[in-house]
């Protein structure tokens, strides 16, 4: 108890120090924004610190006035001229402590030094605006960063994302961004601009809108807030628009903390060439993932039944939401570990194995045992290990077999150039019955 009491005491000294720099957080409506309380910390400053922009609220200030230029150089000025000012105030946009400058005073100054009186931030007023609850939003800082934490929310698919802005990020950089990431997922991006003045403008934009905006001139004082669309199902325009085969990867729902994890749009096409498909097929995907391959044979083969077999409850999800996005309905997708439940489905036609956890041979075993009359195993495989496994089995169990090793590389810019950046390597087996030959297809 007695430990506990002294440290209370130490809180306490915290605010206890004569002196103290008052960082004092403060809105786009100037010294009105203020609580009386607060305006009477700023007219007592010897020293007043801000922005031009924030000392234009206080005119008539009696103290002495410091502008802050470069933040990183100013604040260590102020270290060397902090004992000739008996009261300090800086002032700050908002929340100091919130992507603000209150991270950079509590690196140069001891704790007990510092007081931060808090406005609302501009995510908050953000926020406000839309009408939208904000405690489980996204926030990210763009100013003078790379927006790789942007890139990932946007793959991940997060509900909402609320970044604040700079010259280079700006809105239309972030729509961009964003369309280039070709993600299949739409989003409104609200920009809010002087938010808390009288000029305070908060509108919606499609990304494709704002992008073609090329000439507009948003405040500098903005954020921007994407909420993604709850409707993720493709309209029937899209889908009409869509090839008979060779889907975009966007347009696929994938795991959030994995986004691209699924068979690829080059790599698809040749497994659907491959495997020789035909109408009133049944159709086995093993090892489904997304369902990718799945519903690129749903869309070729309306006539066909497909088992899309996969082992997560996030892919299951994934693919029965990937279904309905593309208004695929002879898709049937099943939760189990292979080779279990294999023995209870239909005979199959064709098989495409895209992931074995393991269990490559068991699964080989019951598909030798299932595939129907001049049907087609394909295989694909990540590693040299596991293609050893297949060929051994292939030999022992006197298959007929073609190999394909696919390497794919596809052009990238990387600022007025271009280089090839190349896809994971995929190993390709197709099996068949040994007293049938099949020609390539």
């Amino acid at each position: 108890m007695f430990k506990q009491l002294q440290n209370l005491n130490n809180i306490s000294n915290i605010y206890s120090n004569k002196f103290m720099i008052k960082v004092v957080g403060i809105g786009l409506n100037g010294k009105e924004s203020l609580a009386t309380k607060t305006k009477t910390i700023v007219e007592q400053a010897t020293l007043l610190i801000g922005s031009d922009r924030h000392l234009t609220y206080f005119p008539n200030h009696s103290g002495n006035k410091m502008v802050i230029k470069n933040f990183f150089e100013d604040i260590k000025n102020l270290q060397e001229i902090k004992n000739n000012h008996e009261y300090i105030v800086i002032l700050v946009s908002g929340d100091p402590l919130f992507f603000g400058l209150g991270r950079l005073l509590l690196e140069q100054f001891d704790i007990e030094e510092l007081e931060f009186y808090p406005h609302l931030s501009s995510i908050q007023l953000g926020f406000s605006r839309v009408k939208i609850p904000w405690h489980d939003a996204i926030i990210i800082s763009g100013h003078g960063r790379h927006l790789d934490e942007l890139i990932s929310s946007l793959r991940q698919g997060q509900e909402k994302i609320a970044i604040l802005t700079d010259s280079k990020n700006n809105p239309q950089a972030i729509a961009e961004l964003f369309l280039s990431l070709k993600i299949p997922i739409n989003y409104d991006i609200w920009v809010c601009e002087n938010l808390g003045d009288i000029d305070e403008k908060v509108n919606c934009f499609t990304p494709q809108i704002l992008v073609s905006l090329t000439n507009y001139q948003f405040s500098a004082l903005n954020i921007v807030i994407l909420l993604r669309k709850k409707d993720l199902n493709l309209s029937q325009k899209e889908l009409e628009n869509l090839p008979i085969f060779g889907v975009e990867d966007n347009y696929f729902l994938s795991f959030k903390d994995r986004p691209g994890l699924m068979t690829k749009k080059e790599v698809r096409m040749i497994i659907l060439g491959e495997l020789g498909l035909k109408s009133q097929q049944i159709i086995w995907d093993i090892g489904a993932g997304t369902g990718s391959v799945s519903i690129e044979i749903a869309r070729l083969c309306p006539n066909s039944q497909i088992y899309a077999i996969e082992k997560t409850a996030m892919g299951i999800n994934l693919i029965n939401k990937n279904s309905k996005r593309f208004k695929v309905n002879n898709i049937t997708s099943i939760q189990a570990q292979a080779p279990n439940k294999l023995q209870t489905l239909p005979n199959p036609n064709r098989i495409f194995l895209g992931g074995s956890g393991g269990n490559l041979i068991d699964i080989l075993d019951i598909c030798q045992d299932k595939l129907a009359k001049n049907g087609i195993i394909i295989i694909a495989l990540a590693t040299i290990e596991n293609l050893g496994i297949s060929l051994n089995w292939i030999k022992k169990n006197s298959w007929n077999y073609q190999l394909l090793n696919i390497n794919i590389s596809g052009s990238l810019s990387v600022g007025n150039l271009t280089r090839l950046a190349p896809l994971n390597p995929i190993f390709l087996v197709k099996i068949f019955k040994k007293n049938k030959k099949i020609p390539r297809t």
